[in-house]
């Protein structure tokens, strides 16, 4: 049947057995080692899979770096009642069954685990749970007796069972039996564990929602525990232990980078040093297609990765609570929005004091607020600000057009709402920008099967809004030029309870939104701002970006009819600004808009 069959260890062969069955077999070994043919002379030794082999894990709990809290809460649930099974009995209490440790992708779960598998030296069995779900019937349920007995068998033991909504989804949402009979089987084998800590199952999950809640209860998993994205004092504890080997440049500055580095989670920033690491290979190792790699000048002794080198990292490296949803580290600042001084203070006194200066803010008791409205005509710079709100405080910035949430399909909408405020927590602190407002909260009357999504949304936002704690970091901007259609209830107090109003802008204004956009431009001799300001009252932010870049499209084609062709040749004057503002074919939705 494998006669004339390669294999190296590692791969899997499928064989057919008797009653047409087939079954994987994994080649852990072959003697020699290396690639073999298999012929007549083959022989075959079958090891029965080990799934409580100890584990071989070297991370310890000092490898776990801004999860003190985290870390002890789970000591406490599995470690302690298998260490000191004396104390709990004369306190009469129940060691617990099981932890559910749940969050984000790369927060942490698994390596608190494989810590926890180290200290303890306990028989400690690792599962991963797609692993368990086999196509057969009943060998699903029958690794899972499998696993549990032998870890009643080697007790006192740890189960460690990683991505359990694979094996333990929601019944009621499943369509398939195998699913249901292994959840079934799973609380019948919790249910079988003796409550005295010989054996204790920690289950670990990004999505805990999905699992079934008859798991959820007390007598299974115990206690829930959440790991949550770190905060800048966790990124810095994360980065000492991820860069404590490499050899770092005198100005590398881990308390900058752990500031900028919004929304990054363990994983991220594991991945972020190594990625600084590479670009600081690229400065001492050349490739040159003749005559191979070389090695610049210094060799390995000398090396050193500097602050730039984890600058361009971060550039590269994008965390992964924000890969789901567009996020960005807006580039633009105050300087690229003209005029609207009196907002820019405003949007810095509770934006960016309150995470500049948090002891002053705590000690006169004064909390940010959580959501702010921009009110205004089109092209006003609403959107433009917002951004340059998240350039200016660097923090990751979401934004999103409220009319693609609405969906065809019944509660949809909904889901996708309540997505969007997850990964706006995930990636705190942040700012969550909704664009046309209006069309999320607009005035709730359901007359009309549309008009009753709207309402239910209006119901999801405002029930989101208000369960943003003080303490999520995350900042809720909205932004509307029709305030007329807004339901009331968004400015309520703890909602959008800021309203900033963003006018049509003044002549001086009109001034330093013209030395914005023409900034950089080869201006003719002669052009005046100030009279171009006069020329262009009643005319929004976009509306002037719109005829600066008219005029210079001008400039551009008088060049190319006269055949000129070089850069110093263009030449914006005066007379295409008086053009290009005569024409009124202004495009609102130019750069600078909002």
């Amino acid at each position: 049947m494998l006669q004339g069959y390669p294999v190296i260890s590692g791969d899997r062969i499928n064989i057919s057995l008797l009653g047409g069955k087939d079954r994987f077999f994994r080649v852990d070994g072959t003697t020699p080692s290396g690639p073999l043919i298999i012929n007549q002379q083959t022989g075959f030794i079958l090891i029965k899979p080990d799934y409580g082999s100890k584990s071989s894990s070297n991370v310890s709990y000092e490898d776990i770096g801004g999860l003190d809290k985290e870390l002890t809460l789970v000591r406490e649930m599995v470690e302690f009642p298998l260490r000191y099974r004396e104390m709990f009995e004369n306190l009469g209490i129940e060691a617990p069954k099981g932890v559910l440790i749940y969050g984000p992708p790369g927060t942490g779960k698994t390596l608190i685990a494989r810590a926890i598998a180290r200290e303890t030296k306990l028989h400690f069995i690792t599962v991963n749970g797609p692993e368990i779900i086999q196509k057969f019937y009943g060998e699903s349920e029958a690794k899972l007796r499998e696993i549990f007995e032998e870890a009643a068998s080697k007790a006192p033991s740890i189960i460690f069972i990683d991505e359990i909504d694979a094996i333990a989804p929601k019944r009621a949402d499943v369509l398939g039996d195998v699913e249901k009979r292994v959840v079934a089987q799973l609380l019948a084998l919790m249910d079988g564990i003796v409550s005295r800590g010989d054996v204790t199952v920690i289950g670990a999950t990004n999505i805990p929602e999905m699992i079934d809640p008859a798991l959820r209860r007390p007598g299974r998993f115990d206690r829930e525990i959440g790991i949550p994205v770190p905060n800048a004092e966790g990124r810095l504890a994360i980065l000492k232990i991820h860069s404590r080997r490499m050899p770092l440049s005198g100005d590398v500055n881990l308390e900058r980078l752990a500031r900028i580095t919004h929304g990054f989670v363990g994983a991220d920033l594991q991945a972020l040093c190594k990625e600084a690491g590479m670009v600081a290979l690229r400065r001492y190792i050349s490739v040159d297609d003749e005559k191979g790699v070389s090695t610049s000048v210094g060799g390995a002794e000398g090396m050193r990765i500097t602050m730039d080198d984890f600058l361009k990292a971060v550039r590269e490296v994008e965390p992964t609570a924000t890969r789901e949803i567009s996020t960005e580290r807006s580039a633009i600042c105050w300087e690229d929005v003209g005029g609207l001084k009196d907002i820019k203070e405003a949007l810095t006194a509770v934006i960016d004091w309150p995470a500049r200066y948090p002891a002053l803010f705590a000690s006169a008791k004064v909390t940010p607020p959580k959501g702010i409205l921009f009110s205004g005509p089109a092209g006003t710079g609403k959107t433009l600000t917002a951004k340059a709100l998240a350039g200016e405080t660097g923090l990751n910035f979401i934004s999103i057009s409220t009319p693609i949430l609405f969906s065809k399909w019944l509660g949809e909408s909904e889901k996708a709402l309540h997505r969007i405020f997850k990964k706006a927590k995930q990636a705190a602190p942040c700012i969550l920008f909704f664009d046309d407002i209006e069309t999320l909260v607009s005035t709730r009357l359901a007359s009309t099967e549309g008009e009753a999504v709207a309402e239910r949304m209006a119901s999801q936002f405002f029930n989101e809004l208000d369960n943003l704690s003080d303490l999520s970091q995350v900042i809720v901007l909205g932004a509307t030029n029709r305030p007329d259609l807004l339901d009331p209830a968004l400015t309520q107090a703890g909602r959008l309870d800021r309203v900033l109003r963003f006018p049509l802008p003044s002549a001086q204004d009109r001034v330093e939104i013209f030395r914005v956009h023409t900034r950089g431009r080869p201006l003719a001799q002669g052009v005046d701002l100030a009279e171009l300001a006069g020329l262009t009252e009643g005319l929004s932010g976009s509306d002037i970006a719109s005829i600066c870049r008219n005029a210079a499209m001008m400039a551009i084609g008088r060049c190319i009819r006269e055949g000129r062709q070089g850069a110093e040749d263009v030449s914006i004057t005066m007379d295409f600004f008086r053009a290009a503002i005569k024409k009124d074919g202004t495009d609102p939705a130019g750069p600078g808009g909002g």
